[in-house]
């Protein structure tokens, strides 16, 4: 345990210095009117660094199966969320996705900025009914922009043994956008998760299931992603 501490915090002191480097970049975004484009580079290029120093010093590594199921065009990705793993991770998965992502993620020292600069589709869950109108209207705009979206429809991270249970946002999100939607299962707790004092060496899998077609009522597209989410959860538990 003494040991996977060790390498835990010696990734902290890492994921540190190689942050410290882009708070450069802030300066020179803004200087030239933050564009868009440049930014989402910049922040895959901070992604592929942090990868690299899990890959390295924690010896924590991922594989992506069922990647051909992905669909040609931009989609809704849902994703469980147990670690904020795949919150990184998914900005290279997916290089231009849009995230849907709670007001707290944009105050990260630094990375904050460049994910409010991204655009990312920031929420404000304390204003209920106008943070999903919000979501909406900047989801139609990342689709129109060529952006797949990604949404973590539990609402926040759970445990890896915790049922896979959507809240109510997507079922809109599904409803009114008209795409395609790509489940995702990822295991990442059993090696980065809530209750875990540190990070612990493995190889996290991505598991991309079947996608669904839009045009289903609502509630059935939502018990049929977490039936697809859940029977992957189990056969990787």
């Amino acid at each position: 345990m003494h040991h996977i501490n060790v390498k835990s915090h010696l990734f902290d002191a890492f994921l540190a210095g190689w942050t410290v480097w882009f708070a450069l970049g802030v300066l020179g975004f803004w200087l030239v009117g933050s564009p868009g484009k440049a930014i989402r580079a910049t922040t895959r290029l901070w992604v592929r660094g942090v990868l690299f120093g899990l890959r390295h010093v924690v010896r924590l590594d991922y594989v992506e199966t069922g990647r051909d199921l992905i669909p040609a065009e931009p989609c809704l990705i849902v994703c469980n969320h147990q670690s904020t793993w795949e919150t990184l991770a998914f900005l290279v998965l997916f290089p231009n996705v849009a995230i849907v992502a709670k007001q707290e993620l944009l105050r990260i020292p630094i990375i904050g900025w460049y994910l409010r600069k991204s655009p990312m589709i920031i929420i404000d869950r304390e204003t209920g009914s106008k943070a999903l109108k919000t979501m909406l209207n900047q989801s139609r705009e990342a689709l129109a922009g060529g952006r797949s979206i990604l949404i973590f429809p539990e609402g926040t991270r759970m445990k890896e043994l915790e049922p896979i249970k959507f809240k109510r946002g997507v079922e809109l999100l599904y409803a009114k956008l008209g795409t395609p939607v790509l489940p995702v299962l990822v295991n990442s707790g059993k090696f980065w998760g809530l209750g875990r004092s540190s990070k612990r060496g493995g190889t996290i899998t991505v598991s991309y299931l079947p996608p669904i077609p839009p045009g289903m009522p609502a509630e059935l597209f939502a018990r049929k992603a977490e039936a697809q989410m859940e029977a992957e959860r189990l056969r990787l538990t």
